[in-house]
């Protein structure tokens, strides 16, 4: 046996303990110092410290109505306008008009998955006789539409 072929007992050489997290080497690709570089390390948006800067309303909590966080926000549900001539083209004579009937005739289209709020505006003119029913009419309509021989039962 020669000495070259002597095999050592256990691998001497004990392997450096670099950085902790990220890839090769001490610094782990964070660069030397500063605040990027420390472990647990956040930098806020620079958009909060311009809001924290101006003056707070009292009140403006999450459930109001007036809320500065846009989930929270009240929606309104918008009223879909209907004029009286797309009723003459889209209704026959004596027919009613209600939001549902308005949905199925592909007039209005439902909101959100709701019944949508409807207002019919008296631009044209209407001929047929009509019962509208759960409609908020402007008065102009509303006398266009009895002038024609129908009817407005308001929802209150």
């Amino acid at each position: 046996m020669q000495i070259h072929q002597l095999s050592k007992p256990k691998h001497l050489k004990t392997s450096r303990r670099v950085g902790r997290g990220g890839k090769r080497g001490t610094y782990s690709g964070r660069g030397v110092k500063g605040q990027k570089s420390r472990a647990g390390h956040r930098i806020r948006p620079a958009i909060r410290d311009y809001i924290l800067r101006f003056p707070k309303l009292r009140g403006m909590t999450r459930k109001s109505n007036v809320s500065p966080y846009g989930s929270a926000q009240k929606t309104k549900t918008p009223i879909f306008t209907v004029t009286v001539s797309q009723l003459e083209r889209v209704f026959t004579q004596g027919a009613s008009v209600s939001p549902q009937s308005l949905v199925r005739k592909n007039v209005v289209k439902r909101y959100k998955g709701r019944m949508p709020k409807v207002k019919i505006l008296s631009n044209g003119d209407l001929k047929k006789s009509l019962t509208v029913k759960g409609v908020e009419c402007s008065e102009q309509a509303r006398v266009k539409i009895e002038q024609a021989g129908g009817t407005v039962q308001s929802n209150e």
